[in-house]
C-alpha cells in the first residue's frame, strides 16, 4: 500500500466504534473522505470483525 501509512489509515477510521466489520469500517472511511486506496484495501480484508484499530492496521499492512 505504497504512499499510505498506518497513521493515514487511523485518520481514515477516526470515529469508528469497535468491534466493527469491514462494511462498517468502509462506511467510516468514506464518511471521513479517505483516499480510494484505503477503502479498497479495507474491502479486500473480507468479511471479518475487528476488535480494535490495531487489528485493522495489522490486517491491512501485514503483506508489506
Amino acid at each position: 500500500m505504497a504512499g499510505v501509512s498506518p497513521t493515514d489509515l487511523q485518520k481514515a477510521l477516526s470515529g469508528a466504534e469497535y468491534p466493527a466489520d469491514t462494511e462498517q469500517l468502509k462506511k467510516v472511511a468514506r464518511d471521513n473522505r479517505a483516499p480510494k486506496e484505503i477503502t479498497e484495501r479495507i474491502d479486500h480484508l473480507g468479511k471479518k470483525k475487528f476488535q480494535n484499530p490495531a487489528e485493522v492496521s495489522k490486517a491491512v499492512f501485514e503483506n508489506e
